[in-house]
């Protein structure tokens, strides 16, 4: 075991991380410096501050990233409309390197050699953890006490908590709460019944959104106002990122909005079930996807749609400071210079509807072209015909030949 002598400890408070902090501690006889990251999950960052205090931590940092998150992180990704494989908003991805960032900042502040985290050895996080921090600073030394310690199952730590007397919560039932992961962006589930695909989702279980079933009968309309393809005003006023995201959240969870129950492939080779709540990134993507129909090139957003899994997946798999995000994210960024208007939305019982969308400066839509009535010799149809014969004619050769 390589001795350390402080340690910079990603700290939300929990139970996975308050028995981390105490571990390290004892096993490796180290100071440790609590870092726990606002990044919009509220309740949980000033009790946080005052378990580390409990725990004799001197060294407790907690920083209201809310505004950073949201501008340099949750946007440059929506700016891309990342989806990994298809559905999932990547609420925990995005969170990862900013917090890696930090981690790595305050060890350099505070004289730290080292710095951990509360991720398992089967997961992304550990990943998405390390991997940025390496990218920010080659020399750092990573404790990842899941893939050191012998209390591998909740019950071991829940043992091991009760015996320290460090506060577990529990469920109703009197089980170890759902391995959760809460930020501006989304609240995530994992665990419990969770692990049995089948079964479904304990209607408890939720914290956000309310249950579509549940929503106001009556639906209620947005306008969302972008500028280079980010949202930046709603019904008329100006927000700002982390004021959007909030407001957002506030309205879709209202509405619910959000709700979704996948399986993913991870990065270290298992497929994984969790349930997610992210109301405001649902409505987000919507609308921006919305503005950008009408104002980027055919060929630019088919390109960018092709880039878009690679895109997600490096989020996903921990490469945000990786030159080849880096890269596709200039290339993405330059593509929403035009994306700039308005976006109009219905919201209703869990649905996200687009209803109309303009944009005065930048919008390609011609409605001289696309009208059913005299178009006034804007467009001439019998044109169509040789267009259609020239991208016919590799069909008819190898129809000719017997290929097809």
């Amino acid at each position: 075991m390589k001795t350390i002598k402080k340690a910079v400890l990603a700290y939300s408070g929990g139970l996975d991380t308050s028995i981390i902090l105490k571990w390290l501690q004892d096993q490796y006889n180290c100071e440790v410096v609590t870092f726990t990251a606002d990044i919009g999950q509220g309740e949980e960052v000033e009790p946080a501050r005052e378990k580390a205090k409990k725990l004799g931590v001197s060294e407790i940092f907690v920083e209201d990233l809310r505004e950073e998150f949201v501008r340099d992180y949750v946007f440059p990704m929506f700016r891309a409309n990342a989806l990994y494989e298809g559905e999932y908003l990547l609420g925990t991805s995005i969170a990862r390197p900013l917090i890696a960032k930090h981690l790595v900042r305050i060890a350099d502040q505070t004289g730290a050699d080292a710095i951990s985290h509360g991720a398992t050895g089967k997961g992304n996080d550990q990943v998405r953890f390390e991997l940025n921090a390496y990218a920010l600073n080659p020399q750092i030394h990573v404790i990842a006490p899941w893939r050191e310690w012998d209390l591998n199952s909740r019950e071991r730590l829940v043992g091991y908590a009760r015996e320290h007397g460090i506060p577990v919560e529990t469920r109703k039932d009197g089980g170890a709460d759902y391995s959760m992961d809460a930020n501006m962006l989304h609240i995530s589930y994992e665990g419990g019944e969770l692990e049995d695909p089948w079964n479904r989702p304990d209607p408890e279980m939720w914290r956000w959104a309310v249950s579509p079933e549940d929503a106001p009968d009556t639906a209620e309309e947005i306008e969302l106002g972008f500028e280079a393809g980010d949202a930046v005003s709603l019904n008329g006023k100006t927000l700002s990122p982390a004021q959007m995201l909030a407001s957002l959240n506030t309205i879709g969870a209202k509405h619910g909005v959000g709700r979704i129950d996948l399986v993913e492939n991870r990065f270290v080779g298992m497929k994984n079930r969790g349930c997610y709540e992210t109301p405001g990134g649902t409505i987000l993507i919507k609308a921006h996807r919305a503005i950008e129909s009408i104002t980027l090139d055919r060929e630019v957003a088919h390109l960018k749609d092709d880039l878009m899994p690679r895109y997600a997946s490096l989020i996903y798999n921990g490469y945000w400071f990786a030159p080849e995000r880096q890269m596709l994210q200039g290339m993405i960024d330059d593509s929403q210079k035009p994306v700039n208007g308005l976006v109009r939305l219905k919201l209703y019982k869990g649905n996200v509807d687009v209803t109309g969308r303009r944009s005065d400066s930048d919008s390609l839509f011609d409605e001289s072209m696309v009208t059913f009535e005299d178009d006034h010799g804007a467009y001439h149809q019998a044109d169509a015909e040789g267009f259609i014969k020239l991208n016919a004619l590799r069909l008819r050769i190898a129809g000719r030949k017997g290929r097809l």
